[in-house]
């Protein structure tokens, strides 16, 4: 018996899925990462029913562009051996399950709460109480920060344990604020309100979690998009992509004290946000994208604005970019600063920005292309030091690749066509669509009921891979350099906690 391989955005019956005893589970998942190196996890889940949790392990295999699905039913009183144990990859995915139902592994190496959702199988579970690593020693010191921060950062609480300046072990605890998306995504049935939430799982990345959304509920209803719909999100997806890797270039400059830099990329996030309040009413993409509609075409007028807005963009963005890496003082911070191994990004499972500047090459849009990705014949941009530096330079690389898409596509307006009605999603499918945020891969999977009924929805942020890569980053650096390395990932706590 072997898993079902789908495509992206592909559905298929629940019951197709095949189902392996644990042992033979355990087996094929951790022998396909240990194999080829090509293979990830991009999903690993359970879902409860009457007679025990059904597992559902979703394994990308980027070379082949398919996803291998396969399952197992367990009982929660069983003690079960852990992946984890054989490949770290898979530890954040496993604790969750531990959590969320109670599940216990045998010899899983780092058994802690995830996310602290309000229905947690072990209640005595509680946040103020959260067991974090420790070392006795005289020499050594803890230094907490959060979970409330200056300004507007999200709560998260990070414990450093350092011999004088020097950090020897970063722990990250998360889960603050649970505002149970994933329960509401199966308990609402309205389609305007599943797309508002959809909208609101992490705030910086609106096109990029809406159009996952929109993806797998127009594969549950069978619906096939026009190449209209297409290229609005694909630009969408785009100028999301610039606006906020120019806001981290602004954010990187302030936590070094450069205020040029800090000015400048802050002005030139400002007209591209802009633009898409003028093609969509919303600065941050709110109300922009809709299942089986394209709301806001994209007209030869607004072709030409967008020409002129980036026209005067790109040369002060290479400009600016010319002075802060010629900049001694910038490059003393950047270069050699909060490294992530190679070999550390693939173990950890690290996806998006954070794995390609550690030399992991891995990207939605070339791996598993959706949308107009196959014709734009995306190139991954990798970078191999995996330091603050080489994540600086990757979003200079990227806006500038994404200022290329956004123009080839300004000149090749789609023409206006007639959008299929949408139907009402199948019974009792299984989908699972995947999307490259600016931020890394989104994956979300959606199971329908007997009536065509949402039963569970499943929402994996790339940070839910990307945050143990900052804390292996900070390792033997200075404390005083965390500010740097945290913003250089700019990791989403909501988009974690759900």
């Amino acid at each position: 018996m072997k898993p079902i391989s789908i495509k992206n955005n592909q559905s298929i019956p629940r019951s197709s899925i095949p189902e392996f005893s644990y042992e033979a589970f355990f087996a094929l998942n951790t022998g396909l990462v240990a194999e080829k190196p090509e293979i990830h996890c991009v999903n690993y889940f359970g879902i409860p029913e009457t007679d025990g949790i059904q597992l559902i392990c979703c394994m990308a295999d980027d070379l082949e562009q398919v996803i291998l699905i396969s399952s197992c039913k367990i009982q929660p009183d069983r003690i079960l051996p852990s992946f984890s144990a054989k490949l770290f990859c898979f530890e954040k995915f496993e604790r969750e399950i531990h959590e969320n139902f109670g599940v216990k592994y045998s010899d899983h190496p780092w058994l802690k709460p995830v996310r602290y959702p309000i229905d947690r199988a072990d209640q005595t579970q509680q946040i103020a109480n959260y067991p974090f690593y420790s070392i006795d020693s005289e020499e050594l010191h803890e230094v907490g920060v959060g979970p409330i921060h200056a300004g507007v950062i999200e709560p998260g609480h990070f414990r450093f344990i350092c011999n004088g300046e020097q950090i020897l072990h970063l722990e990250i605890q998360l889960g603050y604020q649970h505002r149970g998306i994933e329960k509401l995504m199966v308990q609402n049935r309205e389609l305007s309100r599943l797309v508002t939430l959809a909208e609101s799982i992490a705030g910086d990345t609106v096109i990029g979690h809406t159009t996952a959304f929109a993806q797998i509920w127009e594969s549950l209803c069978g619906f096939k998009t026009t190449r209209e719909i297409d290229f609005s999100r694909t630009m969408a997806l785009e100028l999301e992509r610039i606006a906020i890797h120019t806001g981290d270039l602004s954010a990187l400059c302030t936590d070094i004290a450069y205020q040029l830099g800090s000015s400048v990329f802050g002005r030139l996030r400002t007209p591209i946000i802009n633009f898409m309040q003028e093609w969509g009413g919303n600065r941050l993409s709110k109300g922009f994208i809709r299942p089986g509609q394209n709301r806001f075409r994209f007209t030869p007028e607004l072709a030409a604005r967008l020409r002129e807005v980036l026209d005067a963009f790109t040369p002060d963005f290479l400009e600016m970019n010319k002075e802060l890496f010629s900049l001694p003082s910038a490059l003393s911070r950047f270069e050699r600063t909060g490294v992530v191994s190679t070999e550390d990004a693939s173990a950890i499972g690290a996806v998006g920005m954070a794995a390609r500047t550690s030399g992991v090459p891995r990207d939605i849009r070339t791996t598993h292309p959706h949308s107009l990705y196959p014709e734009l014949r995306h190139e991954i941009k990798v970078k191999r030091h995996g330091d603050v530096y080489s994540r600086v330079q990757m979003r200079k690389n990227e806006v500038i690749q994404s200022i290329g898409y956004l123009k080839s596509m300004a000149a090749n307006l789609p023409t206006e066509e007639p959008i299929p009605t949408l139907s009402a999603p199948g019974e009792g499918l299984f989908a699972l669509s995947l999307v490259e945020g600016w931020r890394g891969e989104i994956c979300h999977c959606a199971v329908t009921g007997s009536k065509g009924e949402l039963v569970h929805y499943k929402v994996k942020d790339p940070s839910f891979h990307n945050w143990l890569a900052l804390a292996l980053a900070v390792r033997n650096n200075e404390i005083s350099d965390f500010p740097i390395c945290n913003k250089s990932f700019n990791l989403s706590y909501c988009g974690h906690d759900l």
